[in-house]
């Protein structure tokens, strides 16, 4: 193939409708991948953390607040992606009550302290063991969130991706109670 004969096709090629769509779904479905969001009534297990800070944090000193009990990792193209949207959402309504405790499922603390260095003004991070996981009943795929409202009932799970809109959606009703 000669010189720019790739480019050249590419330059003459006429997508239909049905084409465009099905490429800005895809677009879609990666910057806004969908989430199953299941409503819980149950009490929020005390699980104990360490912050990658060094500060030790039960749940239960959360009681009061709205907590997002998030489960990601930093190989995790999803979990990455969410997080300026609850950076921003936890930064908006903070001092309304809100916390965030995001629990990364990293092997080791190291990938999560880069990612961390690379990423400005953010929340709360400790390392997730299979004593977290146990008690949130099992987190089978990443991202996974719980929402927690004051009185320290898990009300939300959402198996897949938080974005601003969701958070409004889910946890505005609980900041108003």
């Amino acid at each position: 193939m000669k010189a720019g004969g790739i480019w050249s096709k590419i330059g003459k090629w006429r997508p239909d409708w049905l084409t465009v769509v099905l490429l800005g779904l895809i677009v879609y479905v990666w910057f806004r991948p969908p989430a199953w969001v299941s409503d819980e009534n149950r009490a929020a297990p005390d699980i104990r953390v360490v912050l990658l800070d060094g500060r030790q944090i039960r749940l239960a000193d959360l009681h009061g607040k709205v907590v997002l009990v998030n489960f990601w990792a930093t190989w995790c193209p999803y979990c990455r992606h969410e997080m300026p949207d609850m950076a921003r959402f936890y930064r908006d309504h903070h001092a309304q009550g809100f916390e965030i405790l995001a629990l990364s499922q990293d092997d080791t603390a190291e990938p999560v302290r880069r990612f961390l260095a690379s990423e400005s003004d953010l929340f709360p991070v400790a390392m997730a063991d299979a004593n977290h996981t146990a008690a949130f009943d099992g987190v089978s795929r990443l991202p996974t969130s719980f929402l927690i409202d004051r009185q320290g009932r898990v009300r939300h799970k959402i198996s897949g991706q938080v974005h601003y809109r969701r958070l409004e959606d889910l946890a505005g009703p609980l900041l108003a109670e």
